[in-house]
């Protein structure tokens, strides 16, 4: 392969992101996690497979930065999950220091590398990664839209019992209960969803989009959806990758966008080789405007939280 991949973190985003890399054939993978053996055995089964599956991508293990030398696109999954009676606070700044010494570490092997951060709370971990890097906008990428907009496509296309690959759906803001599904710019093979669905069903898909990963986390009671973040992820990899210029909704760096500045906030961005190649800039009605704001200082008081701890 001529392309490059790190996962950081070898838990079950990491690990089935690697998988996903790999069976695709999008790129050799290195997998990095700081347990011992950990990585190492999950890319050997993932190796094993290889031939079962019928791709030649090359799969490492590691528990060192050195393998991921000269990457391409590192995604970062590492952090801890929030646990009974930890405060929001708590898991910030556990997850800040985490993603601090990750960052630093990513960027002495891969001084041009573009960074897809998964890790939460994921907006404003994307503020420590850029701050630790000093890397320009384009080249860190917040992973919550593409994953919160397949989740609105997944309820849609059940709805009305259709295929999936038919739905096109936006979802923007911050990765969280404030985020903003945005119905009039979802569609169905080109048909509004306003169209085909009545506002209240509308309204209880929004709400159950919203609350996307905490019903996963409620039925599996000890752990957090993975199979379809580590998917999210992948597409946006792949659009970089192949330079294939999608237009997806990631969390992206804004400087007088949508009206705000100095946050990253998912909106629909165009990845390229070069990360994020341009934002697009959509016309918002007053109430749309009016929750994607409210996100927007959701996500503020998580960076104004992480100014009081350095």
């Amino acid at each position: 392969m001529n392309q490059k991949v790190t996962v950081v973190g070898a838990g079950n985003v990491g690990a089935t992101a690697a998988q996903r890399l790999a069976e695709k054939e999008l790129c050799d993978v290195v997998l990095v996690d700081i347990i011992e053996g950990v990585p190492q055995g999950k890319a050997l089964d993932l190796a094993e497979a290889a031939p079962l599956e019928k791709h030649d991508a090359h799969l490492t293990g590691a528990n060192s930065y050195e393998a991921s030398a000269h990457s391409d696109i590192v995604i970062i999954t590492a952090g801890i999950p929030r646990k009974p009676g930890m405060s929001r606070d708590d898991l910030l700044a556990t997850n800040r220091g985490i993603i601090k010494n990750v960052t630093k570490q990513v960027v002495k092997y891969s001084p041009d590398v573009i960074l897809i951060i998964v890790s939460n709370p994921l907006d404003a971990m994307c503020h420590v990664a850029m701050e630790e890097s000093g890397f320009p906008k384009q080249r860190i990428i917040g992973m919550a839209g593409v994953l919160d907009s397949a989740r609105f496509r997944t309820f849609i296309a059940a709805e009305l019992n259709i295929s999936v690959e038919n739905v096109h759906a936006l979802v923007l803001g911050g990765h969280g209960d404030t985020m903003v599904p945005l119905p009039r710019f979802s569609t169905v093979a080109g048909v509004p969803i306003t169209e085909l669905i009545s506002p209240e069903r509308i309204e209880a898909m929004v709400t159950r989009t919203r609350n996307g990963g905490a019903e996963i986390v409620g039925l599996l009671k000890t752990g957090s959806a993975y199979y379809a973040p580590a998917s999210a992820a992948v597409e946006m990899a792949e659009s970089i990758l192949k330079d294939k210029k999608k237009i997806l909704p990631c969390a992206a760096y804004l400087t007088g966008e949508y009206g705000i500045s100095g946050l990253f906030v998912g909106v629909p961005v165009k990845l390229g080789k070069n990360g994020i190649e341009q934002i697009v800039s959509l016309k918002l009605t007053a109430d749309e405007k009016k929750a994607l704001a409210k996100s927007a200082a959701a996500v503020q008081e998580l960076v104004d939280a992480m100014k009081k701890m350095a």
